[in-house]
């Protein structure tokens, strides 16, 4: 009989492969969903667990304020730092550091064990910051026509509606909210789901991306570097302040969807791979972090 654990391993792994082996399907079942799946499992997600979530728990903490502190910092020191290597290299690694936290950051976080109220309370906090933070960023690196209400557009509805609807759920259903409560695993299959659509759409905008390789080979190389090491300093915060698993997933997990649009719409486009390729490292990242926890 095979174990929970082993189904679970496995799955993470296939998921990849089924998303690159499958990516021009599934990018084409996206297309013709108007792009609404992975946003539609992404707030599911969250809204499983938001029902988890105590409001009078959320309080913002110093470990907010360092993990912010190090984005915005961070996004305008890695600019200069890479821009010696070309300005397309810059604004890659700059929106790899300045896009906020994921929104499945917090349920990965509830996974690995991480409290979730501080995580919700970051992913809140966070994507406002950023919200108005980013239009100024674009401004002075890219085209400077970006705008808070746009981001807040993207963001929105994947964020504070299910935090609205997991609330009241919490409040007024007493019965679904236990039930939900009760097989918060079902988040995890569909995040594997998304991660496999995901994959699927990242590899067909590798293939089909017309740059030169070299580029994209530095961008893609400067978004694995970007991304251990975020993960990384946000285990050190963590561990700082009482919790390594949220700091490592507030910080390191990027909402690479926001990220990509952004460079798209506001830089140079041929910069996107950086995020583009980040999708795929911070999900090896949380693969590896999902299977050593359950080990």
């Amino acid at each position: 009989m095979i174990s929970l654990h082993a189904m679970k391993t496995a799955a993470m792994p296939l998921g990849m492969v089924v998303g690159v082996l499958l990516c021009r399907p599934i990018a084409r079942l996206e297309a013709l969903s108007g792009n609404m799946i992975t946003p539609a499992l992404i707030s599911l997600m969250l809204f499983f667990t938001f029902c988890r979530v105590d409001v009078r728990q959320m309080r913002p903490s110093w470990l907010h304020f360092w993990l912010l502190l190090f984005q915005i910092v961070g996004s305008v020191v890695i600019y200069y730092a890479c821009l010696p290597l070309g300005q397309t290299l810059a604004q890659g690694a700059m929106i790899c550091v300045l896009a906020p936290i994921a929104m499945a950051a917090v349920v990965i976080g509830g996974m690995l064990g991480a409290n979730i109220a501080t995580m919700a309370t970051y992913s809140l906090i966070c994507n406002l910051v950023i919200a108005v933070f980013a239009p100024m960023m674009l401004h002075a690196y890219g085209t400077g026509t970006c705008t808070f209400a746009q981001i807040m557009a993207k963001i929105a509805p994947m964020l504070i509606a299910p935090f609205v609807a997991g609330q009241l759920c919490r409040h007024l259903f007493h019965r679904l909210s236990r039930w939900i409560c009760e097989h918060s695993q079902i988040s995890f299959y569909m995040w594997l789901v998304s991660l496999a659509i995901v994959i699927g759409r990242t590899t067909c905008f590798i293939l089909d991306t017309e740059a030169d390789g070299g580029v994209e080979l530095e961008l893609a190389s400067a978004a694995l570097v970007i991304c251990l090491v975020q993960f990384c300093v946000g285990r050190l915060l963590g561990r700082r302040y009482g919790d390594t698993v949220a700091g490592g997933q507030s910080l390191g997990q990027k909402n690479t969807v926001l990220a990509v649009w952004l460079a798209q719409q506001f830089l140079d486009p041929v910069s996107s791979v950086a995020p583009t390729a980040y999708i795929v490292w911070q999900n090896f990242v949380n693969s590896y972090q999902i299977w050593k926890r359950d080990r």
